[in-house]
């Protein structure tokens, strides 16, 4: 049934320690239906597990006396997978859209992004905005600042402002995320 014989012939996780893999001297043993069976040897918990085509699992290592359960491993890994497959679904990820704009960007250019932005602002994106200042457009930092001003005032109402704008380098970034209430379920 799911009894492991061989640890090769089955895979693990790296942390379960299982059957043959256990060494500690002394174990409390679990049973199956979760009634406590008491501290027994190593060897004597192993012949149980088995005499019930069960494996051993070794379920509290750091216990002062290691706490081992009688179960069917092949069932307990499924049943772990499968918790872990609903958790991962039922998780939201968010992932930044990133954008590039100039401080000397054209009227239409800049139209084009902020409409990209307001789409993926609508698809409960969140949007990063990137001014690179090339040469000595970095001595003109207020034009960069406008700009981004602009792109701010005419977002406001789908989104809010997460990061405020910063320079880091030669690279003034701010990000927007949806506002609460406009994002689509």
């Amino acid at each position: 049934m799911g009894r492991i014989k061989n640890n090769k012939n089955r895979k693990k996780e790296p942390q379960d320690i299982v059957n043959e893999d256990i060494r500690f001297k002394e174990v409390l043993v679990i049973g199956p239906d979760g009634e406590q069976l008491g501290v027994m040897l190593r060897r004597e918990a192993l012949e149980k597990a088995y005499s019930m085509n069960l494996d051993l699992l070794c379920v509290a290592p750091q216990a002062k006396t290691p706490v081992c359960k009688i179960l069917d491993y092949g069932r307990f890994r499924f049943e772990e997978q499968k918790k872990a497959r609903e958790a991962k679904k039922k998780q939201h990820v968010t992932e930044i859209k990133a954008l590039r704009v100039s401080p000397v960007i054209d009227q239409h250019d800049f139209e084009t992004k902020l409409s990209r932005a307001r789409e993926w602002i609508e698809d409960g994106q969140k949007v990063k905005i990137d001014m690179r200042f090339r040469g000595r457009m970095i001595t003109r930092q207020e034009v960069g600042r406008e700009v981004i001003n602009k792109f701010t005032e005419q977002i406001s109402d789908i989104a809010d402002v997460t990061k405020q704008p910063s320079l880091e380098g030669n690279t003034m970034s701010v990000i927007f995320s949806p506002k609460k209430s406009k994002v689509k379920e």
